[in-house]
């Protein structure tokens, strides 16, 4: 398929047969709607390419988190088809579908109860791992996260700072080495310095997992480090899809918006 970056929406009706194969995720005019009738999303289209990093950036309720959802089957759709790895989401089983994605939220979702290790281990473990491979596993992820495994395989999430805990939700979502993962604003409920260590370090993972990723932000700095496209969503529907580069020159006046109040404050998005 085209990459269709100057601020529209890619068409899924023109999908090449060597296009399909590179494309992980696709979304063909999508909509959801709550129960009273309230449209969340509304005809989106786009699609996000094996290996890449698209970010979708928009203000809180625009419909960023429901698209999420809506990809690993957590809500159903109400009008339209996702496509996973070429294979519509509603043929695909749901609990082999969110096992096949890894999935970061805010609030981390870390189990009270359980240890690091057993956090980080759940999904390998419902898989029915060999126990040596399971603990390798962990080991190495620990070590990706950049936390030492001896110093934490045993502390339960209470015993963690929240850069911690958020670095176990990474490393849980990918444990059973899912090829996509999804992250719904990962680093928003830190405090600035943090965040931007996670942004850097979560920068520097990108390249050495090599994961198709879907990114939620309403963060523009954010959005700029780490995505490969920023698809920008607004009232439920997308308005622009762009490149970094493109992004920062788009013409479209939601986008503009964004690239002006980065630059008014430099320092709360980062430097210009």
């Amino acid at each position: 398929m085209p990459n269709n970056s100057s601020g529209n929406s890619n068409t899924p009706s023109n999908v090449s047969a060597a296009d399909a194969s590179a494309t992980a995720i696709e979304l063909r005019h999508v909509s959801y709607n709550l129960p009273n009738g309230r449209s969340l999303l509304h005809d989106l289209s786009l699609t996000v390419k094996n290996g890449e990093t698209l970010v979708l950036l928009g203000r809180s309720g625009a419909g960023k988190s429901t698209a999420l959802k809506l990809i690993n089957r957590m809500l159903e759709l109400s009008g339209g088809e996702i496509r996973v790895e070429g294979k519509s989401t509603i043929d695909w089983d749901p609990i082999a579908l969110r096992r096949h994605i890894g999935y970061v939220i805010q609030e981390i979702g870390l189990f009270p109860h359980y240890t690091v290790e057993q956090n980080i281990s759940l999904v390998p473990r419902l898989e029915k791992w060999p126990e040596d491979r399971t603990r390798a596993r962990v080991a190495e992820l620990m070590k990706l996260v950049g936390l030492e495994p001896a110093k934490f395989l045993h502390r339960h999430p209470h015993e963690l700072s929240g850069g911690q805990r958020q670095r176990i939700g990474i490393a849980r979502a990918l444990a059973a080495d899912p090829p996509i993962l999804l992250l719904d604003e990962p680093f928003g409920a830190l405090d600035p310095l943090t965040r931007g260590e996670l942004q850097r370090e979560f920068q520097e993972l990108e390249q050495l997992i090599r994961k198709t990723i879907v990114l939620v932000t309403h963060h523009v700095g954010e959005a700029l480090l780490l995505g490969s496209r920023i698809g920008v969503i607004e009232a439920g529907a997308l308005v622009g899809l762009y490149t970094p580069k493109e992004f920062l020159a788009a013409k479209e006046p939601v986008a503009a918006g964004y690239v002006a109040n980065l630059r008014m404050y430099p320092n709360e998005e980062g430097d210009l």
